[in-house]
């Protein structure tokens, strides 16, 4: 028995090297470091087999120049920066999306601290303490108020931490409570310790007036008194004609 031919398709493969060295798809990196990407096809230099390559970064196209796009792409990714973390770099053949091969990135950085602030509070008002705590891997952050562990269950204090920003509120603020040097302190099991320290003076309150109806009330007091004066002199005119 004679069978007919079948002629199978084989589509080619796309892989994507990286410098440094990926483990497996996650690539760790820092930031300010440079990091090249290099995208190859598995149907080598025969230009009758050269296929188009493209690049996405989170699904958004990087357009790279057309000499740098058959068989062989590179894409260098310099300098690395915060907001490269979590991206997933991903190259394909033209015209054939589900041949494609892709990295993540796992970006280390600290967080922006290790600075000092000088705040000026009036009595019986709010302030909000702030620091950058965003960082990767995340750190964990502690309060101190003049060298020792503040207190949260005292002294009208509040805090938030999204990961991102770290606040301590102080409500209506006590010279003899909250007047003092505050640092928030961020550890991370990769760059340590680091700080931000706040020195926060409690001032006098100060008597405010309300400038708008100040205002109004002086006007109607001057155009009263010019009123007074026209109609003064108008009456000593008719006085004056009437003699």
């Amino acid at each position: 028995m004679i069978f007919p031919k079948v002629l199978l398709s084989v589509r080619g493969a796309v892989t994507v090297e990286s410098c440094p060295l990926a483990t497996g798809t996650l690539l760790q990196t820092e930031v300010k470091k440079t990091v090249t990407l290099t995208c190859m096809t598995d149907e080598g230099m025969d230009p009758s087999k050269q296929k188009e390559l493209q690049w996405f970064r989170n699904g958004a196209r990087v357009n790279v120049p057309e000499e740098n796009r058959l068989y062989r792409s590179s894409l260098c990714v310099q300098p690395v920066t915060k907001e490269d973390n979590g991206v997933i770099f991903m190259c394909q053949l033209k015209g054939d999306a589900s041949v494609n091969s892709s990295i993540k990135f796992d970006v280390k950085y600290p967080p922006d601290l290790n600075d000092t602030m000088e705040m000026f509070v009036e009595e019986t008002t709010d302030a909000v303490l702030s620091c950058d705590v965003r960082a990767n891997p995340p750190v964990t952050v502690a309060w101190k108020k003049d060298g020792k562990v503040l207190d949260l269950t005292s002294g009208s204090y509040k805090t938030t931490n999204n990961g991102i920003t770290a606040q301590l509120s102080i409500t209506k603020a006590k010279r003899d409570v909250h007047q003092g040097t505050y640092i928030c302190e961020v550890n991370s099991a990769v760059y340590g310790t680091m700080a931000r320290m706040f020195n926060v003076t409690v001032e006098d309150k100060v008597l405010r007036f309300p400038l708008g109806p100040t205002i109004s009330g002086v006007v109607v007091i001057l155009c009263t008194i010019l009123f007074a004066i026209i109609s003064r002199r108008n009456k000593i005119k008719c006085c004056s004609k009437s003699n």
